[in-house]
């Protein structure tokens, strides 16, 4: 069963959560920072980034700073297409190594859910039939979020900024085709506030439930292995969970991840430092990445 808004072309706004202004905003201010950075010879300046963006420097920056915690001119340095190569060269995750030592519990967004559980095999064959699937549109600090979940917990969060809404809804409704589908995003609420940090003490209210074949379940379970502001690449993961091998399969199966940014599968890049792709948008995974990069040194 098809959402209704789905089906009638969706144009639905995004519920906001627990901020005055709308961080979908800051993203969009984000974006277009990066853009800006991407086409300029040199490091601009804030009032030259501001002056392009009409708006003083005073306001850019307010809004810059609330949105990364960092000022606009230390952030130019996350957005820079070299950072994907500093990130692997100081901030490279062995996830061997980041188990044994306890790294996947210190400083993640992803430590909110204090538990996760998969759908057996031959559920996830069933293609979703028997669940009920509830979903709702949020704001969040990367643009407006479908998020999608069950009695148990998230199973889905698309990011729509890039790549619009419908394209978001249909895709994350393809994946589990025999569920149904149902409005509510009073259910998901509590989830999504903790999930985006804007709910504290609410830490065992986001659990995870995750809905996909074994293999890409081993490998967004290792995904969950990399700290923020970290990086492991393709292979990385490939070799953790015992398939050295299937490098292009990791790739596809990172790009499935049904739950961005919770399951961090932005985190994951080239061996050679390129970003690869991003199932949501490059400039997402890049602001993803800027955004750990700043608040893990701010």
């Amino acid at each position: 069963m098809m959402p209704p808004s789905y089906c009638t072309g969706m144009k639905q706004a995004a519920t906001y959560i627990a901020d005055p202004e709308d961080p979908g905003y800051h993203y969009g201010v984000m974006r277009r920072a990066i853009n800006l950075i991407d086409a300029a010879e040199d490091t601009l300046t804030l009032d030259e980034i501001a002056g392009q963006m009409g708006m003083s420097a005073a306001h850019f920056q307010r809004v810059f700073s609330r949105w990364v915690g960092v000022s606009p001119k230390r952030y130019q340095q996350y957005l820079t297409l070299s950072h994907a190569r500093t990130l692997l060269r100081d901030r490279f995750t062995t996830l061997d190594a980041a188990n044994e030592l306890g790294l996947s519990g210190t400083g993640r967004l992803h430590d909110l859910f204090l538990r996760w559980e998969s759908m057996s095999p031959g559920e996830y064959a069933r293609g979703g039939a028997g669940l009920t699937v509830y979903w709702g549109w949020f704001a969040s600090p990367f643009g407006p979020a479908l998020v999608m979940g069950t009695s148990k917990g998230i199973c889905g969060l698309g990011l729509a900024a890039e790549v619009g809404e419908a394209a978001t809804m249909e895709d994350l409704v393809s994946r589990w085709p025999a569920a149904e589908f149902v409005e509510n995003p009073d259910i998901l609420r509590p989830w999504v506030l903790s999930a985006f940090g804007a709910q504290n003490g609410a830490l065992d209210k986001a659990p995870l439930f995750l809905i996909g074949a074994p293999f890409q379940i081993k490998v967004w379970e290792a995904l969950l292995s990399v700290p923020s502001g970290h990086v492991t690449t393709y292979s990385e993961i490939a070799q953790t969970i015992g398939n050295p091998r299937a490098v292009r399969a990791v790739g596809t199966a990172v790009g499935r991840n049904p739950v961005s940014w919770l399951i961090p599968c932005h985190r994951a890049l080239r061996k050679s430092g390129g970003l690869g792709g991003y199932h949501w948008g490059l400039p997402v995974k890049r602001a993803m990445l800027a955004f750990e990069a700043a608040r893990s040194e701010a």
